[in-house]
């Protein structure tokens, strides 16, 4: 499965062998669901930045912020000793337990990128 990019949305790119069609859905969206269709690449990355398009100029018009794909927040669940540890390190140099997983994740970034 691959990935389409536009405008900060990302969205799948699937196959149905039985419609001989490309299709896919906005990725992050819980609120609104975008998806898109069509029989070539090229259509399918012309539905699927329409669709967001589309998307975005209906928010304005309506006067509502349009929804991000991803909030920035993350709820995770770790062993209790690595919270510990993360609790300990955080207070030992004055800085918030987020502060220092962020900077853990954006070190190790490359690896999402693999």
């Amino acid at each position: 499965m691959g990935t389409l990019k536009h405008k900060d949305y990302s969205g799948t790119v699937e196959y149905n062998e039985n419609d001989n069609c490309l299709f896919g859905k906005v990725i992050g969206m819980n609120k609104n669901v975008i998806t898109y269709e069509g029989k070539t690449v090229e259509e399918l990355k012309a539905d699927f930045e329409a669709g967001i398009d589309l998307y975005l100029e209906s928010c304005l018009e309506r006067g509502v912020k349009p929804q991000k794909p991803y909030s920035g927040s993350l709820n995770i669940r770790i062993p209790s000793e690595l919270h510990s540890q993360l609790a300990l390190k955080a207070q030992m140099t004055g800085r918030s337990i987020n502060a220092i997983i962020k900077d853990l994740l954006t070190s190790k970034q490359d690896l999402l990128n693999a």
